[in-house]
């Protein structure tokens, strides 16, 4: 078990997405608000490494916002 102990592994919680075009990137800046394609009570995809493992829920509570694993998502074929 000591091995995995140095195994990275990159979470990420994708929340919506959204379109534009790439002039209005460039312009964004500190604070800019980007409105996703998706609500607050939609279900959010949870990432490892790029791929995606688990759908969730965003749970907020006092000053505090986690993500609650729903569903695992079953592995591809070649991943088992």
């Amino acid at each position: 078990m000591a091995t995995l102990d140095k195994v990275a592994v990159d979470i990420t919680v994708v929340l919506g997405t959204t379109s534009m075009p790439i002039h209005q990137v460039l312009r964004l800046g500190r604070g800019a608000i980007l409105e996703l394609e998706s609500s607050e009570e939609d279900p959010v995809r949870i990432l490892a490494n790029n791929l995606p493992v688990a759908e969730g829920t965003v749970v907020v509570n006092g000053n505090r916002i986690a993500v609650e694993v729903a569903r695992l998502l079953p592995r591809p074929a070649d991943m088992r």
